[in-house]
């Protein structure tokens, strides 16, 4: 344009050709994740999230993928605009407001770059939550072509059930009763399924527990949830937030096969549990109300017709957790094979 003039660019303006200063490599969801970043911090928080992990491993030998991280600088001075500071990824180049956060994702470059502005390190909960995790989960999702469920998952002996229900409806509870009788932990709420297989992955890092929950736990589990930090949802809901990797859990080795669904009532405790059987059609219903996302990717025409040969139950809550567990590990014994 007439009358605009241009900075000349330096010689590599969004650091393609310049090295991280720290990398990490971890197998996670069946992807080989390679982390990249230029800070000491947000290498902790990926070793928080997924440091000690089973290596997970989907059929085939497994895409690689990279994830940058990069952390800017702090604000501007007041009253001016944040700079700009150009930055890329395998197949992205941008320009950051410093200040502002952002997690870019390139599924056929089997890449994302997030941006975590400085003054975020206060929130860790967050970049991981919502940046970091965010990533990972939708590169892996994409790049192998999985079903992401809003999901738990509990199994044993490499089987697995899907725990499909809104948010209340006691997921992470029975999840972790579950555990302490001894089944396999899979994931508390995003689990990615390999349609044709339909063996499920997750990331069995953290379990999230409102406080009400302990009233169900003996002294010593309770006083170790006490001890975990407490997180804050976007909804405004705080809850315990508890590493299982330093229980000493029964942690998935393996990503598990689905042999069943089971999806809870929200509805309060009744006096005991109940299990209904759900036919397929019913089944397909809900599950394509329930899992709109997943619903609109494509791979879930085949998952659709897989999961529905399995069987399919409402469960309503007892009492006590312990109930729903003992229905639950009935369910795995009676589709073991």
């Amino acid at each position: 344009m007439i009358g605009v003039r241009f900075a000349e660019p330096a010689a590599d303006p969004f650091g393609e050709r310049r090295r991280a200063r720290f990398t990490e490599r971890m197998q996670l969801l069946g992807t080989r994740f390679t982390f990249e970043t230029n800070s000491a911090q947000l290498l902790r928080l990926v070793r928080h999230a997924y440091a000690a992990l089973p290596p997970h491993r989907l059929p085939g030998r497994g895409p690689r993928a990279r994830v940058q991280l990069t952390l800017t600088a702090a604000r501007g001075a007041r009253g001016t605009p944040a700079p700009v500071q150009p930055l890329a990824a395998p197949g992205l180049a941008c320009g950051v407001s410093m200040g502002s956060s952002l997690a870019a994702i390139a599924p056929s470059e089997r890449s994302a770059l997030i941006v975590v502005p400085h003054e975020l390190l206060r929130f860790p909960y967050n970049v991981r939550y919502e940046l970091l995790e965010f990533a990972v989960y939708t590169l892996a999702a994409r790049i192998q072509g999985l079903v992401p469920l809003h999901a738990a998952c509990v199994g044993r002996d490499g089987r697995g059930v899907l725990l499909v229900g809104p948010s209340g409806s006691g997921k992470s509870t029975l999840t972790l009763h579950c555990l302490l009788h001894g089944l396999d932990f899979l994931a508390e709420d995003s689990v990615l399924v390999e349609p044709r297989t339909l063996r499920a992955s997750g990331v069995a890092s953290f379990l999230h527990l409102r406080p009400d929950s302990l009233r169900f736990l003996d002294a010593r589990t309770a006083r170790a949830v006490r001890a975990a930090p407490v997180i804050r949802r976007r909804s405004g809901i705080a809850k315990f937030e508890l590493d299982l990797r330093r229980l000493r859990c029964h942690l998935a080795p393996a990503p598990l096969r689905i042999v069943a669904t089971v999806f809870l009532s929200p509805a309060p405790p009744g006096k005991r549990c109940r299990i209904s059987p759900l036919s397929p059609a019913r089944l397909a219903a809900r599950l394509a109300a329930e899992q709109r996302y997943a619903a609109g990717q494509p791979g879930w025409r085949l998952f659709g017709q897989r999961v529905a040969r399995l069987p399919a139950f409402r469960l309503r809550r007892g009492p006590h957790p312990l109930e729903a567990v003992e229905v639950l590990e009935e369910l795995l014994r009676r589709t073991g094979g």
